[in-house]
């Protein structure tokens, strides 16, 4: 990799905040499946490691004391608004896209899997945005904003 390509990958490198999280969907409508206030972070170390999580704004607090012990609509709530992974990743500069190894998910389906994500940046800023995959029924694009804070 040339010291150019090595500059844009460790340009990844740190932690970074959600700004956005929006969907494209196929009949071009444009949505922000966890609100507006969604929020999120998203952390890429300098020896291929990544964790990342995004949650639903406002989520409801549960009415028990105990994680375990939510009613079925509060589990349903908290699984719905959060989209959390963690594994390796590695990065192709030329064609301008990180994969990320999924070892652990909320979802379980993505574990063993490889998410594709393209990437842009902008001054402190990261965008992220999927190949189309279904969603919600259909099939969509993510878009998500990130801004550094480390």
């Amino acid at each position: 990799m040339s010291e150019s390509n090595l500059e844009v990958a460790r340009q990844l490198v740190g932690a970074w905040r959600l700004i956005s999280f929006e969907i494209r969907r196929e009949d071009g409508a444009l949505i922000h499946p966890f609100g507006k206030d969604a929020t999120g972070s998203i952390i890429y170390t300098g020896n291929g490691r990544m964790t990342a999580q995004v949650l639903r704004g406002g989520r409801p607090l549960s009415a028990a004391e105990d994680q375990m012990q939510g009613t079925p609509e509060e589990i349903e709530a908290y699984y719905k608004g959060c989209v959390a992974y963690f594994g390796s990743y590695e990065v192709n500069v030329e064609e301008g896209f990180v994969i990320h190894h999924v070892e652990g998910s909320l979802y379980p389906n993505w574990e063993g899997d490889d998410q594709k994500r393209f990437f842009k940046f902008s001054g402190n800023r990261l965008q992220l945005s999927t190949p189309p995959m279904k969603w919600g029924g259909g099939e969509m694009t993510a878009v998500l904003v990130w801004e550094r804070i480390e």
